[in-house]
C-alpha cells in the first residue's frame, strides 16, 4: 500500500489542472484536486469563454447597420440591454462549471473545495487538513495585475468587467496587450464611447509590425480613440460618481469606468512554495524544466502559473505531456513552435509562426507576400473595413514560416494554416492548392508576387 494519501495532488481546477486530474484518474492514478474559487479557471469564468460571448454581442450593432445594404429594413433602432447579455453569460458559465464538476466526479478524482497551501515536498494543507502526495502539481494560473497609483482603487480589472451592474456610457481602457485591445473593441461595439491608452508607441508588442499598424487603423475607423505614449498618473472619483483621469500628457479625461488590462501575474502568493524551496521568478511565476519539474523534485507546475505562452490550449497540451512523462515513461517534450493564436478585436487577428521582423533576424533572406483588400461582404454593407493577409517565406527552403491575418474569422482561418505550417508546407504547396471561391481565405493560395 502506498505511503501517501494520493499519488497526485493538483492545486487549481482550471483547464490544465482538470485535464490532468481526470485523465490521470482514468489511468488509475489516485488524484485529488483542490480549488478555492471556480471550476474551469480563468478561461471558463473570466477569460476566453465569457470574453468571446461578449465579442459576439459586440458585433451585432455593426451588423444591424450593415444589413441595410442587403435589403434589411429595421424599423426601430436596435437597443442594447446589458443585463440580458451579462446574465445569459453568467448562466452559461454556471452550466460549464457543472460540466467541469461532472467531469471530475465521473473520473474518480477527489475534489476538495478550499484553499490549498503546500506545507512540504509531499504535503498539502486544505481547510486545516493535511494530505500527503507522491507528486504535487501547481496549476493555479494567473491573476490580473493593476499597478498602484493615486486613485487606483477606483479602476476595474478584466475580471470585474463580466459582472458590472450597469453598462458605462464611456470607458477608458488602459493597456497595450491583446486583452486591452479586445475589451476596447467590446465596449465600443456595445455602444460605449471608448478610449484606449497605451504607454508605448504602438500596441500589440511582439506581433508583426504590419499587423499592429493595420489594426490600429481599423480600430480607429470603428470609433475607438487610441492614445499612444500616454499613461494615467492619477484617478479621482467625482461627486457625480464619474472618474477623472489625469494623464502624463497633461490632459484630463472623464469616464464612467476605467479598465486596466496591463498584464497578469502568476497566482502563487500564499501557496507556501517559497517556504518549501520552490524557485520563483521576480514576477512570481514558477521556474520549471522541460518536464514541468520545479526545484523541488516532487513538485511540478504547468499552465500560466509557470509563465511562458499563456493560452488555454497550451496548458491542455502541457497537461497531456506531463501525464505521458510521469506515468507512461515518455521522454518527449512539448514542441512550442508554430503555436497559432488569435486576438478577438474587431476585426480579428490570427497569426502563426514568425513575424516579418523575427524572420529577417533569424533567417536573413526571406520573401514577403502581402495583400490588403475590402472583403466581398462590404461591397454591399457600406463598411470600409479592410482585410490584411501576409505570408513569410524562407527563400532558401521555400518553406512558409509565418502567416498573419487581420479580418473577419481570422482565428478560424489561421487554425487551418497552422496545420499546414506544422506539416512543413512550402510556398509551392500553397500555390498548387486550389482555393475555395469566393472566400477571403483563398487569398492565401493565390498570392504570387512578393512585396
Amino acid at each position: 500500500m502506498s505511503e501517501f494519501d494520493f499519488d497526485l495532488f493538483v492545486i487549481g481546477a482550471g483547464s490544465g489542472g482538470v485535464r490532468v486530474a481526470r485523465m490521470a484518474a482514468a489511468q488509475g492514478v489516485r488524484v485529488a484536486v483542490a480549488e478555492d474559487m471556480f471550476l474551469g479557471g480563468t478561461c471558463v469564468n473570466v477569460g476566453c469563454v465569457p470574453k468571446k460571448l461578449f465579442v459576439y454581442g459586440a458585433h451585432y450593432g455593426e451588423e444591424f447597420h450593415e444589413s441595410k445594404g442587403f435589403g434589411w429594413n429595421l424599423e426601430a433602432k436596435p437597443v442594447f440591454d446589458w443585463p440580458t447579455l451579462r446574465n445569459n453569460k453568467t448562466n452559461e458559465i454556471k452550466r460549464l462549471n457543472g460540466v467541469y464538476k461532472n467531469l471530475l466526479d465521473n473520473s474518480g478524482a477527489t475534489l476538495l473545495n478550499g484553499r490549498a497551501v503546500v506545507t512540504g515536498a509531499h504535503e498539502v494543507e486544505v481547510s486545516g487538513r493535511r494530505y500527503t502526495a507522491e507528486r504535487i502539481l501547481v496549476a493555479t494560473g494567473g491573476w490580473p495585475f493593476v499597478p498602484e497609483f493615486p486613485g487606483s482603487s477606483h479602476v476595474i480589472n478584466s475580471n470585474d468587467v463580466f459582472e458590472l451592474d450597469t453598462f458605462p456610457g464611456d470607458v477608458i481602457v488602459v493597456g497595450g496587450g491583446y486583452i486591452a485591445v479586445e475589451f476596447a473593441g467590446i465596449f465600443n461595439g456595445l455602444g460605449a464611447k471608448t478610449t484606449q491608452l497605451y504607454r508605448g508607441e504602438l500596441f500589440l508588442r511582439g506581433f508583426d509590425q504590419d499587423v499592429r499598424e493595420f489594426v490600429a487603423e481599423e480600430i480607429t475607423k470603428k470609433g475607438v480613440e487610441l492614445k499612444f505614449n500616454t499613461d494615467i498618473e492619477s484617478v479621482e472619483k467625482l461627486p457625480n460618481g464619474r472618474l477623472q483621469a489625469k494623464l502624463n500628457t497633461g490632459e484630463v479625461l472623464e469616464a464612467d469606468q476605467i479598465l486596466y488590462a496591463t498584464g497578469r501575474k502568476a497566482k502563487t502568493t500564499g501557496l507556501g512554495l517559497e517556504e518549501v524551496g520552490v524557485e520563483l521568478r521576480d514576477n512570481g511565476s514558477i521556474v520549471v524544466n522541460d518536464f514541468y519539474q520545479t526545484s523541488v523534485p516532487s513538485i511540478f507546475a504547468l499552465g500560466d502559473v509557470k509563465g511562458g505562452i499563456q493560452l488555454t490550449p497550451v496548458a491542455l497540451a502541457e497537461g497531456m505531456t506531463f501525464l505521458a512523462q510521469q506515468y507512461q515513461g515518455s521522454q518527449k517534450k512539448l514542441d512550442y513552435d508554430l503555436i497559432a493564436t488569435a486576438v478577438f478585436c474587431q476585426p480579428n487577428i490570427g497569426t502563426v509562426g514568425l513575424s516579418e521582423e523575427q524572420a529577417r533576424e533569424q533567417l536573413g533572406d526571406i520573401k514577403v507576400f502581402r495583400s490588403s483588400f475590402r472583403a466581398m461582404k462590404h461591397t454591399l454593407s457600406g463598411s470600409d473595413e479592410k482585410t490584411l493577409m501576409k505570408m513569410i517565406v524562407e527563400t532558401a527552403t521555400d518553406k512558409v514560416v509565418g502567416i498573419h491575418m487581420v479580418g473577419a474569422d481570422a482565428g478560424e482561418i489561421i487554425q487551418g494554416m497552422a496545420i499546414a505550417l506544422k506539416a512543413g508546407a512550402t510556398k509551392a504547396v500553397f500555390d498548387e492548392t486550389i482555393g475555395i471561391h469566393p472566400t477571403s481565405a483563398e487569398e492565401f493560395v493565390t498570392m504570387r508576387t512578393p512585396v
